[in-house]
């Protein structure tokens, strides 16, 4: 079996890779320096490859991905005719709801405010803050990375409603689970708003004009998921006037943000280039080689794949 490996791994995680699938030769490459002729002659693709680079890809039995989303790989002809496509959802839970809760905590502290005036060399006071404790929070998706931003919250204080497509019964850390459609009654009572879904056609301009007009007055919006999620002159008409407290970002539409695009200057927004996620935290490059080496274990084995996306 070749398997070709193209995150940056360190010596330790090839260790872990190649103790999954004894007797594999294991190539290691890039992103940026993969081509064709690799890709044509590997049985497993462990990282996210360009799409085209697939097309020769005929001997190809598993594309593992680097990242939980897979929507380009998904659109049909992408992953050749019986190759298993698996994702590397549960590997970002930690980093993404970090990277979230500190950006909504920041907003409602003010202190993107004191680092304007920091900038400015002023000494001044911008008044009241909000806190976490006791507010309601309401989280979009409640997967792997929702229910850790969950957790974060409701060790504050607060009180956690989840939000998924199918009715299951609530598990600690979330107070409450509800399903997609009773979103509109629920975002008047949310303090905080926060979404970690994924891109489909059904959550593709959810948060809109009358999603943010139904938001509690003085509300917090959160989105690490995609930025196809939100109608962007809606936030920013909802922060402009006020009726938004804040608003946190690390998702945009398009990405990268052109220089010229009205959300940069937005009040009270804070806005990162989708850096949530990927290596930057490094537990989370030892998750994903996690999630690969078991996956190289069950294909030599025969055995069912985690992560598995049905095509």
């Amino acid at each position: 079996m070749n398997v070709l490996v193209l995150p940056p791994v360190n010596d330790d995680q090839k260790k872990r890779l190649e103790a999954a699938a004894p007797g594999a030769a294991f190539t290691y490459s890039s992103p940026e320096a993969v081509d064709e002729e690799l890709v044509a002659k590997a049985d497993v693709v462990f990282g996210n490859v360009r799409t085209e680079l697939l097309r020769e890809a005929g001997e190809l039995r598993l594309l593992q991905l680097n990242s939980a989303g897979y929507d380009r790989y998904a659109a049909p002809g992408i992953v050749p005719t019986g190759c298993a496509l698996c994702c590397a959802t549960g590997a970002y839970g930690q980093a993404v709801s970090e990277h979230l809760f500190t950006s909504v905590l920041c907003l409602m502290k003010k202190l993107h405010g004191y680092r304007d005036l920091q900038r400015a060399h002023e000494w001044g006071d911008l008044g009241e803050v909000a806190t976490p404790a006791g507010a309601n929070v309401l989280v979009l998706g409640a997967g792997d990375i929702g229910t850790h931003l969950a957790g974060l919250f409701a060790a504050v204080g607060a009180r956690v409603t989840g939000l998924r497509r199918r009715a299951v019964a609530a598990e600690a850390p979330f107070e409450r689970m509800a399903t997609m459609d009773e979103l509109a009654e629920l975002l008047p009572q949310a303090d905080v708003v926060c979404s970690v879904l994924p891109s489909t056609p059904e959550t593709t301009g959810l948060a809109d004009s009358a999603f943010f007009a139904a938001m509690k007055p003085g509300a917090y919006f959160g989105n690490a998921g995609r930025g196809s999620l939100v109608d962007q002159a809606a936030l920013i008409a909802a922060l402009e006037s006020g009726h938004l407290a804040g608003a946190a970002l690390d998702v945009c539409s398009p990405e990268p943000l052109p220089a010229g695009d009205a959300l940069w200057d937005a009040p009270n927004l804070l806005l990162t280039p989708h850096i949530s996620g990927f290596y930057h935290l490094p537990v989370t490059l030892d998750n994903i080689v996690g999630i690969a080496a078991e996956n190289l274990a069950h294909l030599a084995a025969g055995e069912p794949l985690r992560n598995q996306v049905l095509l």
